[in-house]
Order: structure tokens, then C-alpha cells, then sequence
């Protein structure tokens, strides 16, 4: 009797434990295609700005167009980190330009002090970390 206790305790382990290994072990999420990208982009801007479903479908396409040719630029391997981020600027100078021909000048406004205050964090966020970094050095002998 002692014996079939002892093996039920011990597959009831092992059935633990390889369910545990199943949990653990899960796949890396996949990053969003541009389409996706586009698509939450676009359908903040409609919520945010009031955009008309014209409004809405031409931001959408400049979405997708600026995600895709984003993406192409950052598995470019042809590119230095330098040249990927000049083409990163240009494609939201492009951004930029094509949105003003499509919002009002309201929401023009509404979107850029958006994407200022999302700059200003950025550059807030990148600070810290360099302050950080900054006293770890400081700190070692």
C-alpha cells in the first residue's frame, strides 16, 4: 500500500511539474503588422480629434503608409542606427505634412501639442535614465 502511494505522489509531481514547464515557457508576442499599428493610431485620432469617416480613412492610409515604410527602415540592415533614425524623422515630417492637408486646423493643433506632450515625456523618460546611469558611475570607485 505504501508503495502505490508513493507512485501516485510522485506521477501526481511530475504531472505538476510538466504543466508548470508548459506555463512557463511562452512565446515571445509578435509586434503589431503596420495594418495593426495604423489602425489603433488611426482609431485614437478618430476618438480624440472628432474626425469624420473621411477624415478617419485618409488618416488611416497615412497611418499604414508611415508604419509600413517604417518597419522596412528598421530591418533595413543596410542602415546605420544614424540613417534609421534620419529616416524615422523624415517619415514623421512626412506625418506631419500629409495630416495638415487632411485635419482642420483645430485638430491639426489638437494632434501636434498631443505629440509634443508625447515628445516632452519621451525626453523626460530618456533624462532620467541618463541620471541614473550618471550616479551608478559616480558611485562606483
Amino acid at each position: 500500500m505504501e508503495k502505490k502511494t508513493w507512485m501516485m505522489l510522485f506521477l501526481l509531481f511530475a504531472a505538476f511539474s510538466l504543466q508548470a514547464q508548459d506555463v512557463a515557457v511562452k512565446p515571445k508576442k509578435a509586434r503589431w503588422d503596420a495594418a495593426g499599428k495604423a489602425d489603433k493610431l488611426s482609431d485614437k485620432l478618430y476618438r480624440e480629434l472628432d474626425l469624420t469617416k473621411e477624415q478617419s480613412k485618409k488618416i488611416y492610409e497615412i497611418n499604414e503608409d508611415i508604419a509600413r515604410r517604417r518597419d522596412e527602415a528598421r530591418k533595413n540592415p543596410k542602415l546605420s542606427p544614424r540613417e534609421q533614425m534620419q529616416a524615422e524623422q523624415t517619415l514623421n515630417s512626412e506625418r506631419n505634412d500629409r495630416f495638415k492637408s487632411v485635419l482642420s486646423p483645430t485638430q491639426y493643433k489638437k494632434w501636434n501639442d498631443w505629440e509634443m506632450k508625447k515628445k516632452a515625456q519621451l525626453e523626460e523618460k530618456m533624462d532620467r535614465k541618463q541620471d541614473k546611469k550618471e550616479a551608478r558611475k559616480a558611485s562606483q570607485p
